[in-house]
């Protein structure tokens, strides 16, 4: 008789997950072509189908929803088991899945992620971003990264030590043209760079200053959900742009952009990274949250130990 192996039962709960063999697939780190043809013999041998598919979508049969709901959380308790063994090991191996929104990401890359990578070379990490906030949990991740605020209540978390904060800038010819707002009203005056949030609401500029706050439904000719597209955007002369500081600081700093408004964009909560409790962490994981504890004792402007080391020599 045909054993049901543990990656078989983790591709069905990857593709509910994600809701397509594609994307599944991708988190598998397998073909389409390959999960497929693992999900065929599942079926065959459990001699039920588990997912209604159409060339268009797919979805689970009430024997797959069935089984979701018992595999899952026997899953995750056989996951638990194994991380408890790892954890005895003394050095760290395997991969660690990390979501964080894409600014996020772009903070902790260089002094937390890259670092970790070069202090221990057995390790990988596979680090997704999104804009919206997923259960990590869920959705198979060892780590978040949020904002404070945005971390859920039943999680554990660490803070970065990484204030974050707004910058409204333009192009210095933009501003040859158009005077600087001196207040968020101001800015209707003027033609701006509009987010899309991922849920399709367009967002509103957030501002503060002395207590009194802000919200300015900016307006403009172009609509964009992505950092870069919106910096390129701005350096394109079409408008203002609303961005994390870390994303256009090293513009401001070398005159490609003009910041304004800064005394109404105050510093924010902090990053964190956080996590489930209640469960056994690998080497891997506790090396990594040790590591972002010194790098946020460090704080922001101090370059990583690698670092330093490579600018003596």
């Amino acid at each position: 008789m045909e054993r049901t192996s543990l990656h078989d039962l983790e591709a069905v709960l990857a593709i509910a997950r994600r809701g397509t063999f594609r994307a599944a697939a991708i988190d598998l780190g397998m073909s389409t072509t390959a999960l497929s043809h693992a999900i065929g013999k599942l079926e065959t041998h459990l001699g039920v189908r588990l997912f209604n598919r159409t060339t268009r979508s797919v979805s689970l049969t009430d024997a797959g929803r069935q089984f979701v709901e018992q595999v899952g959380p026997a899953l995750h308790d056989i996951h638990g088991a194994l991380e408890a063994v790892r954890s005895q090991r003394e050095t760290p191996s395997g991969t660690l899945r990390i979501n964080a929104a894409a600014f996020a990401a772009r903070d902790i890359m260089s002094p937390l992620v890259l670092e970790f990578l070069r202090r221990y070379p057995d390790m990988n990490v596979d680090l997704v971003t999104e804009g919206r906030l997923v259960d990590i949990v869920a959705e198979g991740f060892d780590l978040g990264v949020r904002v404070a605020n945005l971390v859920p209540s039943d999680m554990i978390a660490v803070p970065l030590g990484r204030p974050q904060r707004y910058a409204v800038v333009g192009s210095p010819l933009y501003f040859e043209n158009h005077r600087k707002p001196r207040v968020p009203p101001d800015l209707l005056k003027h033609q701006c760079v509009r987010v899309r949030l991922p849920d399709g609401t367009l967002y509103r500029w957030q501002f503060e200053k002395a207590g009194e706050t802000a919200q300015i439904d900016v307006r403009g000719p172009i609509t964009l959900d992505e950092a870069s597209l919106a910096r390129a955007a701005v350096m394109g002369n079409i408008g203002l742009g609303y961005f994390m500081e870390q994303d256009v600081q090293p513009d401001i700093e070398a005159g490609r952009l003009v910041r304004v408004l800064a005394d109404w964009t105050p510093p924010l909560p902090g990053l964190c990274l956080y996590y489930p409790g209640r469960r056994h962490h690998s080497a891997g994981m506790k090396a990594f949250l040790a590591l972002a504890r010194e790098v946020a004792e460090r704080g922001p402007d101090r370059q990583s130990p690698a670092g330093r080391n490579r600018r003596r020599h």
